[in-house]
């Protein structure tokens, strides 16, 4: 397999089509995350505008490269041969930061439905629990200028990959399980994207449809907090649960943690009802899925290679 190097800055792109310029982190938590929610239109269609001129078409099987975007990522990927891929697969590792492994797991899904796969790496150096798990949106209780979110990657990563492929419009997929799952929450819930589905599979915890607690568990004292909130409800997520997930292992166990519930089962099947509670009490649009593998425990393996991973992508059952 051999390994490829991406000559692709990002930054530099994004600089000349105008997106949010960084800003001093004492900034006000209005100015930062206001900022951001109302030029997230204007730099999404930016992001779609962005090219190389070394773009290439992803490799036929299993394949890895360095892109450079904010920051320069490793990224594993797999194109099923014989088919028309019908769009990308992002997929999100968890603690063990084995994105090459969280790549191999999700070939199956990915042949089933002609999806192409990329799996970031976010390595443990650079980022963090409070920078991956709770996609650096908070540090030390202080919230944090958006333009240095992690979830930014994600956009950046998607609008990289349809350069590669020169479709503009291809559809990608968010899918992440435990830690992955616990970034996707928060990408889900404050950086708005054109994900087609998000699928947040058994994280230790979820970012809640409340503005009483405070990022990265909810909204509370983020400016223009309830459409953010409203947002987050009618955002296309599943909530991807394995019925025997009920371990204690790497399971989040703070207090903040440990409010959600007492495993990551249970945290998932309260965090979906009551977003689904929220959404019909202010008659706002719904936009979530709850999808549960019978069987199954911890394990990206088994819940990528189940029959319900399908539906939990690209299904449209309630």
């Amino acid at each position: 397999m051999e390994r490829v190097v991406t000559p692709y800055n990002f930054s530099a792109s994004a600089r000349s089509c105008s997106l949010s310029p960084r800003r001093d982190l004492r900034m006000t938590a209005r100015g930062i995350v206001g900022g951001w929610v109302l030029g997230a239109v204007g730099s999404m269609a930016c992001l779609a505008t962005i090219g190389s001129a070394s773009a290439a078409k992803i490799e036929i099987g299993a394949g890895e490269q360095t892109v450079s975007l904010d920051v320069p990522l490793d990224i594993y990927t797999y194109r099923p041969a014989d088919c028309v891929p019908s769009g990308f697969l992002i997929v999100f590792h968890g603690v063990d930061r084995n994105a090459d492994t969280y790549r191999d797991d999700a070939k199956p899904l990915a042949d089933k439905l002609c999806l192409i796969v990329a799996a970031p790496l976010f390595d443990k150096q650079r980022f963090p629990g409070w920078r991956y798990q709770h996609g650096g949106v908070v540090h030390r209780h202080a919230l944090q200028n958006s333009a240095n979110w992690t979830g930014n990657l994600v956009l950046q990563l998607a609008s990289w990959l349809r350069q590669q492929e020169s479709v503009p419009s291809m559809p990608y997929y968010l899918i992440g399980h435990s830690a992955g799952a616990q970034f996707l929450s928060r990408v889900a819930a404050y950086v708005p994207s054109d994900a087609r589905r998000i699928v947040i599979a058994n994280p230790s915890t979820h970012v809640l449809a409340t503005l009483d607690d405070d990022p990265p568990y909810g909204f509370g004292g983020m400016p223009s907090a309830p459409e953010m909130l409203k947002r987050y409800l009618a955002a296309p997520v599943t909530i991807f649960l394995g019925q025997e997930d009920h371990g204690s292992k790497n399971l989040a166990d703070d207090a903040d943690a440990e409010e959600q519930g007492g495993t990551r089962f249970e945290r998932g099947e309260r965090a979906f009802h009551q977003a689904e509670d929220v959404a019909r009490q202010h008659g706002w649009p719904f936009g979530w899925r709850l999808v549960e593998v019978p069987g199954v425990g911890h394990s990206a393996r088994s819940m990528f290679a189940s029959t319900m991973a399908v539906d939990a992508l690209v299904g449209t059952k309630p």
